[in-house]
């Protein structure tokens, strides 16, 4: 999070309990040097604390870390959070409640709610859940390859002609905003990848990894605090996500989010506290839409005026993961595509692609 006012970094360092916070003073670093560049630089994941560190490290990690990093023009705010325990809607509730408080208010706007939901299986006396033994040696056994990371703007007009032509081609109209973005964004990687490819074998299956909310399907509380999400999948060869056009792909994105009603997300949880299945870096998908173009970042103001960009940290970071914040201006989509570096290039020289994006 920037907000107005390594290359070498001073710190002053404080930790309390499940809280880690610091102060960085990045002299040399202008807001221009982090958002000019066509690329995110890589100086940006030193404005995060605790890179590397997983999520089971936090019994003896902290569960909250903060780094303010004052730049030559402007301040980076860099928050990291074990995901175990808060997903991208309680982070959000927490980041505008904090700058609630910094700028005065007596009382923040929403109130969290710290109430726990449990599924039938799970004992009332005991809530604790067995885990399977944790292999250490793969928590940080995974090296990721080269990486190349940059954000592409998608305007509210863009994105509903996305939504319009993917309605027509499926001949439906239940296909959403970001179902349709998220299928030409599926669309677009898979056609970059084979291109490059020098097998170009369209049988090739591909996984389309959605993370979908469950606070309106279980129903939990508004402004339950704590992990509400889980990762879902679909499945197509290369040939059908390429031939058969961006209708096609969005009603698979379509189809897998609605499959997931109130019963069958309970019968998720269920199943997982049976069979607890633990992720690693190792397993991650070839193509992945996290975070959600819905949280309201640009609310958060500390008193120093509101900010200007949001960008994401090192963490969990693959090749193709896109991360999706709203844009500053209201119904665009910002799109953090990290990428291999020749699939990222391919993809700037796409034109099916880059006709959907605003520069």
């Amino acid at each position: 999070m920037m907000t107005t006012r390594p290359v070498s970094l001073s710190t002053a360092t404080m930790q309390v309990l499940s809280l880690h916070m610091q102060i960085a003073i990045a002299g040399a670093v202008s807001v221009s040097d982090i958002l000019g560049p066509t690329y995110i630089p890589h100086i940006v994941s030193s404005f995060f604390p605790l890179n590397g560190v997983a999520n089971c490290e936090g019994v003896s990690m902290p569960l909250l870390a903060v780094q303010a990093s004052e730049l030559v023009d402007g301040f980076f705010i860099g928050c990291t959070a074990n995901h175990a325990v808060i997903d991208g809607t309680s982070f959000w509730h927490f980041f505008n409640s904090w700058s609630e408080i910094s700028r005065g208010l007596e009382t923040i706007l929403k109130t969290p709610v710290f109430e726990r939901w449990f599924p039938s299986n799970i004992s009332k006396e005991n809530h604790l859940i067995p885990l399977p033994p944790l292999d250490r040696s793969l928590l940080h056994s995974f090296v990721p390859p080269p990486l190349l990371e940059r954000v592409f703007h998608f305007s509210r007009e863009s994105v509903a002609k996305l939504k319009a032509k993917a309605n027509a081609e499926a001949g439906t109209d239940k296909i959403s905003s970001l179902q349709a973005l998220s299928a030409h964004l599926w669309r677009s990687v898979t056609r970059c990848r084979n291109q490059l490819s020098v097998q170009k074998a369209n049988t090739q299956e591909l996984d389309l990894v959605f993370v979908v909310g469950t606070r309106s399907r279980i129903p939990l509380p508004d402004g339950y605090f704590g992990n509400a999400v889980h990762i879902v999948k679909t499945v197509a060869s290369e040939g059908e996500v390429l031939e058969n056009g961006l209708g096609y792909a969005a009603l698979k994105v379509n189809e897998l989010v609605a499959q997931h009603s109130r019963e069958a997300t309970i019968n998720l949880v269920e199943e997982w506290v049976r069979n607890p299945n633990i992720f690693n870096k190792g397993t991650l998908s070839t193509f992945a839409i996290t975070s959600s173009h819905r949280h309201n970042v640009y609310r958060a103001d500390f008193g120093w005026g509101k900010p200007i960009a949001v960008r994401s940290g090192k963490g969990q970071k693959s090749d193709g993961k896109m991360t999706l914040f709203p844009a500053a201006e209201p119904g665009g989509i910002d799109v953090e595509a990290c990428l291999a570096p020749a699939t990222l290039k391919a993809m700037e020289a796409d034109a099916e692609f880059m006709d959907a994006v605003t520069i």
